[in-house]
């Protein structure tokens, strides 16, 4: 395990609002600037993908009632996953073929989908990774945690990104269109990606999601 910081670092920033109850981390070194989420509510906080441990960030989590469940949506995003766990005492969630990325952790693994709540679902979206998936909380008009699988480009608008590592470029645009199926303009209003956050100017969230993807699926 790594040895946490006994003081809080001057150096880090503490998560900022981007949506009513959604924070946004600063971007982690642990997961090559990947961008953490978490959604705080009455109960059963969640976190989405790992910050980094830092005091601060940890601290900050802990102000807001802890974390129940930690949903890693790619290999990529797992960062210090162990010690986040035994730091918070929260439960991990990830697609079944990453799990053994973590070995050791008491996982919890799904195939296609998982029901975490009656505003929470996670769901495979395979392309990036082999199990690459989303977390939807349907409130604030239908939130989308997409990881890397689908992240902002120099214009701010959400697409899929091919880069060396993508795993599965057709299974990834097969994801999109699986998304695009699976909801409607008036039920997918925001965006939060878990990279390349930086591209959207400072705005917390992409609005109007939807219809940004299928204007890139309909360009495409």
């Amino acid at each position: 395990m790594c040895p946490l910081p006994q003081q809080p670092s001057h150096t880090v920033k503490p998560p900022r609002a981007v949506l009513d109850s959604i924070y946004a981390f600063p971007p982690n070194r642990d997961t090559l600037g990947g961008t953490s989420y978490f959604i705080v509510r009455n109960e059963s906080n969640i976190l989405i993908d790992c910050p980094a441990l830092e005091q601060t960030n940890l601290d900050f989590v802990r102000s807001h009632g802890g974390v129940r469940w930690l949903f890693i949506t790619h290999r990529g995003a797992m960062g210090k996953t162990a010690e986040i766990q035994q730091e918070l005492g929260c439960e991990v969630i990830i697609q079944e073929q990453e799990a053994y990325l973590l070995p050791g952790l008491t996982v919890t693994t799904f195939a296609q989908e998982l029901t975490l709540d009656s505003s929470a679902q996670v769901f495979w979206t395979p392309g990036h990774s082999p199990g690459s998936s989303c977390l939807y909380y349907d409130l604030l008009g239908g939130v989308l945690f997409s990881g890397r699988h689908l992240v902002p480009n120099l214009q701010g608008e959400p697409v899929p990104l091919r880069t060396a590592k993508t795993f599965h470029w057709p299974r990834q645009l097969k994801s999109l269109k699986y998304i695009l199926e699976r909801f409607t303009p008036e039920t997918l209003e925001y965006l939060c990606p878990g990279a390349n956050t930086g591209f959207l100017r400072g705005k917390g969230a992409i609005a109007q999601a939807y219809q940004s993807l299928a204007r890139f699926q309909e360009e495409g």
